[in-house]
């Protein structure tokens, strides 16, 4: 059966804060939450667009350069980017492949963005990226006591 929330993080650990995504998702599965599923790649791929099928609604989790600190929430929309035939894509791509697959509108879907400041090969957290993690943790908590409806940004 699928969950009808989906949690999904990306990111590279071995390279300092783009472990963002996949911490997170680690630390929201430790709370066990029933009808949420959370699952981690390195990258968002065409395939992942399987992955949103029988849900209610998705939350996309990454570090990023750009979000303002500690985090951003933003709403994702399908579209076709630069990332649409390539092996890395982006979350609106993912998006636009499950409406080509489905014919029919993706579910709900925002992106938590994490702000990062260190990337290179080796690095460990960043203290500001641990810092932002905590605060999208508690966000995140908020959100699913609320129900998981629209995002309210912290």
């Amino acid at each position: 059966m699928t969950a009808p929330v989906l949690v999904f993080g990306w990111g590279n650990p071995s390279r300092g804060d783009d472990a963002l995504g996949p911490l997170f998702v680690e630390r929201v599965e430790a709370l066990g939450l029933p009808g949420v599923e959370c699952l981690t790649d390195f990258q968002l791929q065409v395939e992942h667009a399987l992955d949103l099928h029988g849900r209610r609604l998705v939350l996309f989790v990454d570090a990023s350069v750009d979000a303002a600190a500690p985090y951003e929430v933003s709403t994702v929309v399908p579209a076709r980017d630069e990332s649409f035939t390539s092996h890395a894509m982006s979350p609106r791509s993912v998006l636009q492949v499950y409406c080509d697959l489905e014919d029919e509108e993706p579910p709900p879907t925002w992106q938590l963005a994490i702000r990062g400041e260190a990337f290179e090969l080796g690095d460990g957290l960043s203290p500001a990226a641990a810092e932002g993690l905590e605060a999208a943790l508690a966000w995140f908590a908020g959100w699913i006591a609320r129900g998981a409806t629209e995002p309210v940004p912290g």
